[in-house]
């Protein structure tokens, strides 16, 4: 039986996409950290305790300079299974929408640098704001999964997520109330988490300003990471216009259809497509026109 999961473990990991991995990656590393706490004693344990606070970020900078490993362990830590298990499903739910307009080569650096930037707001805020707590360690994905809820609803503000009991409601609303919930929280017990969750919509939100001035901030992390690829593929040149502008918006210059590998790129589709994303929802595509935007997101 075990084998069975790790061989499915190990086929999801290969054939899956970037947001599957990422779950997992988060799901690991807290299945892990709660295994150190059973066979510890606790999560009062000092073996516990060690393992946590060094893959935490400190709001102090000498800490930072000490564990700068700490930039990037700490978005994939989590304490409680509430804490991950929400980060999990909120990052399912707006990456699928980022990856579809987006495409999967910009989904890992999108999340580092919403993370990162909801670090440096919890760290320069912790200096001047005592709320915000000098001092105090904070950890978990939440700074990279609003940074993708703002870029969903910045890019389609008028998409409809099915939700429980309220039924279709559009991103835009969801982002403000979310945002509206850390606003408030800024005053609570958590406010450095708070400061970060900010930083990432803030992020997200310039992020597709820049690309819609055809400048891709993902950039520089897709090359890095394509330079230490085992298969040293490159990242996608940036064109023209960038590739979120040639799938979301009409070019009258572009020709009706171009064969590329095999599929045939129809811009009045995908138009269509669109509009009808932002109509009905994504649910509401069938698996043909779902196939045709995930195509056209990765020319």
């Amino acid at each position: 039986m075990f084998e069975s999961i790790f061989d499915d473990l190990k086929h999801a990991i290969r054939s899956g996409n970037m947001m599957t991995r990422l779950i997992l990656l988060n799901v690991g590393i807290f299945v892990l950290l709660n295994l150190i706490a059973v066979f510890s004693g606790g999560f009062s344990s000092s073996v516990y305790l060690f393992f946590r606070e060094n893959l935490s970020i400190s709001s102090q900078f000498i800490e930072i300079l000490k564990h700068p490993w700490t930039l990037i362990t700490h978005m994939f830590t989590h304490v409680g299974f509430f804490h991950m298990g929400m980060n999990m499903l909120m990052l399912y739910w707006f990456g699928r929408i980022v990856g579809d307009f987006l495409g999967d080569d910009r989904f890992l650096p999108l999340y580092i640098l919403g993370g990162l930037f909801g670090a440096l707001i919890f760290v320069l805020t912790a200096q001047v704001l005592p709320t915000a707590g000098l001092g105090s360690l904070a950890f978990g994905a939440s700074a990279a999964v609003m940074c993708f809820v703002f870029v969903a609803a910045t890019l389609s503000p008028d998409y409809q997520i099915n939700l429980l009991i309220l039924g279709p409601v559009r991103l835009k609303y969801i982002a403000v109330v979310l945002l509206f919930f850390d606003i408030v929280g800024t005053m609570g017990s958590n406010a450095g988490g708070a400061f970060g969750h900010i930083g990432g919509a803030l992020f997200g939100m310039i992020y597709v300003y820049y690309l819609r001035q055809n400048i891709d901030l993902t950039k520089p992390v897709q090359n890095f990471i394509a330079y230490f690829n085992w298969t040293k593929k490159p990242a996608a040149p940036i064109k023209q216009k960038s590739e979120f502008i040639k799938v979301v918006h009409k070019d009258l210059n572009k020709p009706k259809s171009t064969k590329r590998k095999g599929f045939i790129y129809d811009q009045k589709r995908i138009d269509a497509i669109l509009d009808k994303i932002n109509s009905d929802g994504y649910d509401s595509l069938t698996s043909e026109e779902k196939e045709i935007l995930y195509n056209a997101s990765k020319k």
